[in-house]
C-alpha cells in the first residue's frame, strides 16, 4: 500500500492504547497487509480494511485514502472477533 503521508485519527490513537497494538505494529500492517475489503462509496473518503499478522496475532486495519492522492488516514485498528470472522480473518461469517 502506498501512502505518501499518513494521518491518525484520535478514533485510532484510542483503539491503539486500549487493544494494545502500537504505532509499528500500524505501520508494518500498512505497509505488509493484504487488502481483504474496499469500500469505494464510504464518505468522506473511500476506504479498504487490512489484514495483517504481528506475532501470529491477526489485526484489521481500516484505511481511508484521499481521492486522487496518497494521503492515507488511518481510521481503527482491531482484532477480529472469532466468532464473527473466518478461520483466515477475511471473511465474516455473521
Amino acid at each position: 500500500m502506498v501512502c505518501f503521508s499518513v494521518h491518525f485519527s484520535d478514533h485510532i490513537i484510542s483503539q491503539m492504547f486500549k487493544r494494545n497494538i502500537t504505532v509499528d505494529d500500524v505501520k508494518q500492517i500498512l505497509s505488509e497487509g493484504e487488502i481483504i475489503r474496499q469500500y469505494p462509496d464510504d464518505r468522506p473518503y473511500p476506504s479498504f480494511l487490512l489484514l495483517g499478522f504481528i506475532d501470529l496475532r491477526p489485526i484489521h486495519l481500516v484505511v481511508a485514502k484521499k481521492d486522487g492522492t496518497n494521503d492515507c488516514i488511518l481510521v481503527t485498528v482491531y482484532e477480529p472477533d472469532r466468532n464473527i470472522w473466518s478461520n483466515d480473518y477475511k471473511s465474516k461469517i455473521r
